[in-house]
């Protein structure tokens, strides 16, 4: 039987840390909340390895290090309320709990919010509150951010992602000041799709 303690510290101290990953608060919490919990039982061998994870319904938790990365930059801090949207399993809400936030879990996918609920995170179906967040994580490569989500976050707020641009996937970072997001990139990283955030085609003859 594999020792998870062990691949979870090896993650911290052969993937986090050397890609970057600096938050204190961010490396405790993802050294103690079990990730093997959160996959279905036939990839949790697979659990630690620094690749995209397929969870079913078209759907990969994002890799060790990038989900590290984005949370490290975001500077998540305890007592600040938390959206993560396509919150899949509760991976990612898992860790922010953990640190201490406040966390609004939003996952469509019934059987994936299912296995959220059965890993302890309690998820919902759809957002159905106006309240302003510090902090707003999208679980998934995306092509675009949906201003809605962005009008969310309060003055200063931040909003952490992957971005799909031209066909390569990039982890930002941005910060909402005067109703408006600019974001900055960290790195490329291999971010599976989330579903829901393609850009409208433009029409073309």
């Amino acid at each position: 039987m594999q020792d998870y303690t062990v691949a979870r510290r090896a993650m911290i101290d052969s993937q986090l840390r050397p890609q970057g990953v600096t938050d204190r608060s961010v490396l405790l919490a993802m050294a103690s909340v079990p990730r093997e919990r959160f996959v279905p039982e036939a990839a949790r061998a697979s659990a630690y390895f620094d690749r995209p994870l397929r969870i079913g319904a078209d759907r990969a938790m994002m890799p060790p290090a990038a989900i590290g990365l984005l949370l490290s930059e975001l500077g998540p801090r305890a007592g600040e309320r938390a959206l993560v949207i396509g919150a899949a399993t509760g991976y990612s809400a898992a860790i922010l709990a953990e640190i201490g936030l406040e966390v609004v879990a939003v996952e469509e996918d019934s059987d994936l919010a299912a296995r959220a609920k059965d890993a302890g995170v309690p998820v919902i179906g759809a957002l159905d509150t106006q309240d302003g967040f510090d902090l707003v994580l999208i679980d998934g490569a995306v092509e675009f951010v949906p201003p809605d989500l962005v009008a969310r976050l309060v003055e200063g707020g931040r909003l952490g992602t992957a971005l799909v641009d031209r066909g390569i996937t990039r982890l930002v970072i941005g910060r909402v000041a005067g109703g408006h997001l600019g974001l900055r990139t960290i790195c490329d990283a291999p971010v599976a799709p989330l579903p829901g955030f393609e850009r409208p085609r433009a029409f073309t003859f």
